[in-house]
């Protein structure tokens, strides 16, 4: 069965006296409706299929285990708000989901970790506010990117995105009726937030669909009549809205790669229009919160690289003191506020922690915070995210889940350290955590730096003697942090067998804000080598071979996958690259593609000679060479405004011009979908099965039976 093969049209680009052909340029068509191309793409897919049809059988089987696993009728731990719990249900069958609510029956009561919303026939009603299946039923994409309730409780506001591009359609009804309030927003981002009952504050955003303004809508009044509250006009930034959990105050941030500046809307009136919180400073980076009489700022600063904490006063925000202040081992990469307490969600030794800091009375001088309370977690590697909470409560809700413990909601209540869980995502098929290990190993770099490596494996099924099958994950850019997470689909890769590893490489930000410096810009090559080093490791300690190696990542994950199978095919006998980002010089050359401005203090703006020479040197198309690879699949979404399909489909075009084996290089292109793939849950879980299924197939760990 021979791949397709796509015309060649040669595209010569010069600069600096380079020159670069391609002979794939063509495929690139921002319309998304030329014929040919539609064409070629419809059959990549259906040689991926004919490729794959003898596994069918395999793939259905582990489709099968996995949705076995997924507990359908379920709903999300309840959250309360004012009088109400809100929560979301799933429903056996159905692919989406419905936010729902029901009345507290006592509302005056204090808050408490015990706290449980009745169900039954004498709790309260449930009342269905919005069901995604039905509002699907017309789509083969559907998202609801934003769901918001007015601080009465009696609107919503809610962002719908039907085709992928999160280009979103936003529109307010009366929770209780479901009836229309006004228009839809259109054409506006799912950054949304209610500034009072009765006005929105949305953002939208110019023609590289950066977010670039932020606006005042009145409910009942036309979209063109709304009041620009602020347009950044530097392309080097975008736009993002954050409110207060105190609900009385919206910051706007704009911000670079680099920089982040604030202003703040004082909700009580709106009118009144924005006020400069933070200065634009190049290289400071603040966020902020607010409680009492004082606004709360992070900054993080050259000096300050891993962030400290200030106050304020409101009516003096110059008056700056600093409660807690910059450690060079801790990363304080988020915080919360309570009535009478402050949390801080830090990053020491690459491992998340949440400290707790009881915060003086309003009206009392905030001084710098002394004696904070830690929360302990029970497994070596997890991974630990801050949750909406009540802010005049002490009760704070986080998630946390490990490579072995599914998602779990707690409530920890800060004043008597008592923790409760509220849910653990059920985990059907006889799954066991006790089954499982989890560990963390340090591989060491090129140049000698030590990197973190979450595994988990099954433990009576591996035997650590070189044989074992291993994926190993990696992402490693924009200071992203992978922490070891948990995910029911693969445990039918962990039942095979398989040991799970996620390399924590230079580029993310799991060991603090230097971690994430040593890989980008004129250093973006340490993620690479970092990866090759951890996939080193792992053979040399016989936690596999290459012979067994497969490696996935996505998006910025996908050029690392790119990048280091044209460096050492020789080390993986399989890769897997999502939405990968391979054609990096091409598309940062080119200001007119969606993020190019924002991401040059990232990747680089090689406008520059240093820069497109040093880019050049790593991009994946324009290193692709005769040699072996390994076996690869490459997945893509025709309506992905973050990586462009061509990207990947001229990848996959030139490396089956250039390489020199027979493995097999599948191309799956989503005809329907954006950045982020099918929408619906069982559609995921197909995705995993067909991934898995290629693993496998690469691997000869076919069932003869299931050929």
């Amino acid at each position: 069965m021979e791949p397709p093969k796509p015309k060649k049209v040669k595209h010569e680009m010069e600069i600096f006296g380079d020159v670069r052909v391609d002979n794939y340029y063509w495929l690139r068509d921002d319309s998304r409706s030329h014929p040919d191309i539609l064409a070629h793409l419809r059959e990549e897919n259906a040689y991926c299929d004919r490729i794959m049809s003898g596994t069918k059988k395999l793939e259905d089987q582990i489709y099968s285990e996995i949705r076995g696993r997924l507990k359908e009728d379920d709903i999300s731990a309840p959250l309360r708000r004012g009088p109400y719990y809100y929560y979301k249900r799933t429903l056996e069958g159905k692919e989406y989901a419905q936010y729902c609510r029901r009345l507290v029956p006592n509302i005056n009561a204090e808050a408490s970790v015990y706290d449980t919303m009745l169900t039954g026939p004498d709790a309260p009603p449930e009342h269905v506010i919005l069901d995604e299946n039905v509002k699907a039923q017309q789509h083969a994409f559907y998202v609801i990117g934003a769901f918001k309730v007015s601080p009465n409780n009696k609107l919503v506001a809610y962002a719908e995105d039907t085709k992928g591009d999160e280009i979103f359609t936003v529109y307010v009804i009366d929770a209780e009726s479901q009836t229309p309030v006004g228009k839809p927003l259109v054409g506006v981002t799912s950054d949304l937030e209610w500034a009072g009952d009765d006005a929105l504050v949305y953002t939208t955003r110019d023609d590289i669909l950066r977010p670039d303004k932020v606006w005042l809508h009145k409910l009942r009044t036309e979209q063109s009549l709304d009041h620009c509250l602020y347009h950044e006009k530097d392309d080097m930034f975008s736009l993002n809205l954050a409110a207060s959990e105190s609900k009385k105050f919206l910051f706007v941030e704009s911000e670079s790669k680099t920089t982040k500046f604030l202003f703040y809307l004082d909700i009580s009136k709106p009118e009144g229009g924005l006020t400069v919180l933070t200065p634009r400073l190049d290289g400071i980076d603040t966020s902020a919160s607010h409680r009492g009489n004082h606004f709360f700022i992070k900054r993080r600063s050259d000096e300050c690289f891993n962030s400290e904490i200030l106050a304020c006063p409101l009516d003096n925000t110059s008056a700056i003191t600093v409660i807690l202040p910059h450690r060079p081992s801790v990363n304080i990469q988020d915080m919360q506020l309570f009535t009478d307490h402050l949390v801080v969600y830090e990053r020491e030794n690459g491992l998340p922690k949440i400290t707790i800091y009881r915060l003086p009375s309003v009206g009392e001088p905030l001084n710098k915070l002394q004696g904070g309370l830690t929360v302990d977690f029970i497994d070596p590697i997890y991974s630990v995210d801050p949750s909406e909470s009540q802010f005049s409560s002490s009760i704070l809700r986080f998630y946390y889940s490990s490579m072995k413990t599914p998602p779990s909601v707690y409530d920890y209540d800060m004043n008597s350290r008592i923790s409760v869980l509220k849910k653990i995502d059920t985990v059907l098929g006889g799954f066991d955590s006790a089954n499982y290990v989890t560990e963390r190993q340090w591989a060491t770099a090129a140049d000698g730096t030590q990197i973190p490596i979450s595994i988990v494996y099954r433990k009576e099924l591996v035997k650590l003697d070189g044989l074992d099958p291993l994926l190993l994950y990696g992402y490693g850019s924009y200071e992203i942090c992978v922490d070891p997470y948990f995910k029911a689909s693969r445990l039918s890769l962990l039942d095979r067998g398989f040991i799970f590893a996620v390399a924590h490489i230079r580029g993310g930000g799991e060991m603090g804000r230097p971690w994430y410096e040593d890989g980008k810009l004129l250093k973006k090559k340490n993620t690479f080598t970092d990866f090759i080093a951890c996939a080193e490791y792992l053979i040399e300690k016989k936690y596999s071979s290459k012979e067994k190696l497969c490696i996935e990542g996505r998006s910025a994950g996908g050029l690392l996958i790119g990048a280091v199978i044209n460096m050492r095919p020789d080390l993986f006998k399989a890769a897997v690259a999502g939405v990968p980002f391979v054609d990096v010089l091409t598309t940062m050359l080119d200001p007119t593609i969606p993020l190019t401005t924002s991401e040059w203090e990232e990747w680089g703006d090689p406008r520059k000679e240093e820069f497109y020479f040093y880019m050049k040197s790593y991009s994946p198309v324009d290193n692709i060479k005769a040699q072996n690879y390994p076996a690869l699949l490459v997945t893509a979404g025709l309506n992905d405004t973050r990586v462009l399909y061509s990207e990947p489909a001229k990848f996959v075009a030139k490396l089956r011009d250039f390489k020199t084996d027979d493995n097999a290089v599948l191309f799956k292109c989503e005809l329907g979908a954006g950045h982020f793939s099918k929408s619906g849950r069982f559609e995921k879980l197909q995705e995993d099965a067909f991934t898995f299924t290629f693993i496998l197939k690469a691997f000869d760990m076919i069932p003869v039976s299931s050929s």
